[in-house]
């Protein structure tokens, strides 16, 4: 015996006949998946980028940690570049280490949230439907605007971010960048800032800096020539200087600023007056003046007690008179 359809089964059969059930079907599971999938990429980007920061975060922290012997009272170590080499001021060592680590830790902060957002609009566009090539090469045309009209700029951020990275130089460093030769005072992504001898603020662009000499890394060398008569004895010389060498090696005021004992190299040349003697010896960074003023002044003092002069000016001077052939040379003086 054969049922007959009932009512409920009908209406489905006319719902299923008609021709919108489909479409309606369709764009109800657009509406529901797009705002799901953006909402996934929208959370995996925001958790990518809390732990991108809170890694830059910990970086910037363990730079900022004291060093060995900062906060023991004692010296830290005197190897190595950067803040190490400014071991008789801890305070700049500190104002070093949290001005380059501040800003390093800024700069990677700021690309990894510029790098995550583009990369969510590009896959937001593309869940939307918005073809993203005609987008891109319009952002393409203004960047290339942008970059033509502001290279100097990037320049100096770059060059910027290199110098801080490779630690070339910092805060309390003794420089010389061309015409500006002094200490340095900030350092920056765009601009660099040094005191030279007369007190003047230098204030120099990044991408203008083309060679550096850095006179405060790892360690430095005080080089005194010493001239002294053409009829003194060299060996006696060598051996005034080489003593007056080691007793400023044993002295407690300058043993921590020597990292070896002074040696005499040698002549170094035969002037017109005199004969140049050299004595050389490696410092500590920043040091190395005050170790050449206090060796001149032991050599003197040693010198002068040696009986070992130091030469005058010779010259030999011609007497003429009105008769050429009665030309003759007056005594040197």
């Amino acid at each position: 015996m054969t049922r007959s359809p009932g009512p409920s089964s009908v209406a489905m059969d006319l719902l299923s006949a008609v021709p919108w059930s489909g479409w309606a079907e369709d764009h109800t599971a657009a509406l529901i998946g797009v705002p799901l999938r953006i909402a996934v990429i929208v959370g995996v980007l925001a958790l990518v980028h809390w732990v991108a920061r809170r890694a830059i975060t910990r970086a910037v922290q363990r730079i900022l940690e004291p060093a060995e012997g900062e906060s023991g009272g004692r010296r830290p170590r005197r190897s190595g570049r950067g803040a190490a080499v400014l071991y008789r001021d801890a305070s700049r060592v500190r104002q070093r280490r949290e001005q380059r680590a501040r800003t390093i830790g800024s700069v990677l902060s700021s690309a990894v949230t510029v790098v995550l957002f583009l990369m969510g609009v590009a896959m937001v566009l593309d869940q939307v439907g918005i073809a993203l090539g005609p987008v891109l090469a319009s952002a393409g045309v203004v960047g290339l605007a942008i970059g033509f009209g502001a290279q100097s700029l990037v320049a100096d951020y770059l060059s910027g971010l290199l110098i801080m990275v490779e630690d070339q130089y910092g805060v309390g460093d003794s420089v010389d960048l061309g015409e500006a030769v002094g200490e340095v005072e900030h350092v920056g992504l765009r601009l660099t800032q040094v005191r030279d001898l007369n007190g003047g603020l230098w204030h120099i662009r990044n991408g203008e800096i083309l060679r550096v000499r850095n006179d405060s890394q790892e360690w430095a060398r005080a080089v005194l020539d010493v001239a002294v008569a053409y009829e003194a004895n060299l060996d006696e010389v060598y051996h005034v200087l080489e003593e007056t060498g080691r007793a400023l090696h044993r002295d407690p005021d300058f043993q921590d600023l020597l990292l070896e004992a002074p040696s005499v190299w040698g002549v170094q040349s035969l002037d017109a007056d005199g004969v140049v003697v050299r004595l050389a010896v490696k410092t500590v960074p920043l040091q190395q003046w005050s170790v050449t003023r206090e060796l001149r002044r032991r050599a003197k003092d040693a010198l002068d007690a040696a009986g070992i002069d130091i030469p005058y000016p010779q010259r030999t001077v011609w007497l003429r008179s009105g008769d050429r052939s009665s030309e003759t040379p007056a005594m040197p003086g």
